[in-house]
């Protein structure tokens, strides 16, 4: 019985408010499970992974900034222990063997039923893996057919001139006129090491201030200033 089991603390990554918010409604009827935090995109994911240690991270694919498959490798390579279950409305074959190589421990659909949600958590918690079956039905054509497993989409961070996710999200922050102690706060830092980060940027961008640099990133299009 639920009741008996021990509590699964999770972690809902999802870009859609409302669909975290629909989520998080049906999954605390489980008296076994329990939210402890909401991520809107994949650094936040990371970031409530470090802080928070739960058993499972709900991770949506597509989101803004760093994506899932991403934050999933980063989840998998510092905290091995944190199990990654996938729910996302994309079954693109490049996302799902991207998502496995990054150390998903299961696939799901968010056209599943609470129930199979539900057994999919618990599944991953206890360390065992759960794929959609649309999902192993792939897996299982891709290694029968003797094909290369098909390429990931390029993450962002390529596209930057060598800057980091956590670059050009202080990038960001820093173009929407927050200070270094602002910025430290939401991305749960110190204002020394957003001082690191900045020299990082001015280097690689061969800038020597913050306007420089703004004004740098704006002119490739990668922000827009607030």
């Amino acid at each position: 019985m639920a009741e008996n089991r021990k509590r699964i603390r999770l972690v809902l990554a999802d870009d859609h408010a409302m669909v975290r918010a629909g989520t998080r409604e049906l999954l605390e009827q489980q008296s076994d499970i329990e939210i402890v935090g909401e991520a809107s995109n994949g650094a936040e994911a990371v970031q409530l992974a470090q802080e928070l240690q739960p058993d499972v991270v709900v991770m949506d694919v597509r989101m803004p900034g760093m994506s899932g498959v991403e934050a999933t490798r980063r989840i998998k390579a510092d905290f091995p222990d944190i199990k990654v279950l996938v729910l996302t409305a994309h079954d693109d074959d490049e996302y799902v063997f991207a998502l496995l190589q990054a150390g998903a421990n299961g696939y799901m659909m968010k056209t599943a039923e609470i129930d199979e949600l539900v057994k999919a958590i618990r599944t991953v918690a206890a360390g065992q893996s759960m794929l959609a079956p649309t999902i192993a039905g792939k897996v299982v054509a891709q290694f029968t057919s003797g094909k290369p497993v098909p390429e990931p989409r390029p993450t962002a961070e390529h596209h930057y001139e060598g800057l980091t996710q956590r670059e050009l999200d202080i990038l960001t922050l820093v173009g929407q006129g927050l200070s270094n102690k602002q910025i430290g706060k939401k991305l749960f830092i110190s204002d020394r090491t957003v001082q690191a980060h900045l020299s990082n940027i001015f280097s690689k961008l061969g800038v020597s201030s913050r306007t420089e640099a703004v004004m740098y990133a704006v002119r490739k299009g990668w922000i827009t200033t607030g």
